[in-house]
């Protein structure tokens, strides 16, 4: 009797999906890849070295990202910077910078870790590859442009949603405030160059309000 009861439930759940399917009634399921689902801001995607908005890279190649790495997938080295002309504001930059994407657990952890937001999430994760050195993603891949543009590690991907390598700041403005309410909406780090928007999230009763207006 167990086992009929869960094939009926299951049944009810196909049932109910076609009469939804059949009367044009909101769907669950999306068309996946012709159509995305808006991802959370906070979404953990692949990473992205920032500049700022002068252009000047924020990674200071202090290793404290490959430090906190619990799957030990980042690789820094650092070097001093030309005094003539420097790569970050710092006395060294990042010379070498490396993540195994295959060994990557997307916890967040190098972000919370880096003293100067130089690495934050974008909203990209379709990033499968077919062999394992296009998984090892160098500075090349990572560091934005002056422009504030993020290169793909694979430009003719036609599944690649550029645009959410520019969303790359959602964790900068999740945590910036660290549970502090008189920071709420007050913005505390810099921000990059290009077509990101690096404002504060809203306060609470800002989104309950948007929230509200949607579901009317």
């Amino acid at each position: 009797m167990g086992l009929i009861s869960e094939l009926v439930k299951g049944l009810r759940v196909t049932g109910g999906t076609m009469l939804r399917t059949i009367t044009g009634r909101e769907l669950v399921t999306t068309e996946y890849p012709h159509e995305m689902r808006e991802k959370p801001q906070r979404f953990h995607g692949r990473h992205v070295l920032n500049r700022y908005p002068d252009g000047m890279e924020k990674c200071i190649g202090c290793q404290l990202c490959a430090g906190a790495c619990p799957a030990d997938c980042i690789y820094v080295r650092g070097e001093d910077n030309d005094p003539d002309n420097p790569t970050s504001p710092g006395e060294r930059y990042g010379y070498v910078y490396e993540i195994n994407m295959l060994r990557c657990i997307f916890c967040g952890l190098c972000v919370e870790a880096c003293p100067t937001e130089a690495i934050t999430m974008t909203h990209l994760f379709e990033m499968s590859t077919t062999n394992h050195q296009d998984a090892i993603y160098t500075k090349d891949e990572l560091l934005m442009k002056s422009d504030g543009s993020v290169p793909h590690m694979f430009p003719d991907d036609q599944l690649a949603d550029h645009d959410e390598l520019l969303t790359a700041d959602g964790w900068v403005r999740a945590t910036s405030t660290s549970g502090v309410a008189a920071y709420q909406g007050v913005q505390m780090w810099q921000g990059t160059p290009g077509p990101a928007s690096w404002e504060p999230e809203p306060s609470q009763d800002i989104r309950d309000a948007m929230s509200e207006d949607d579901d009317g």
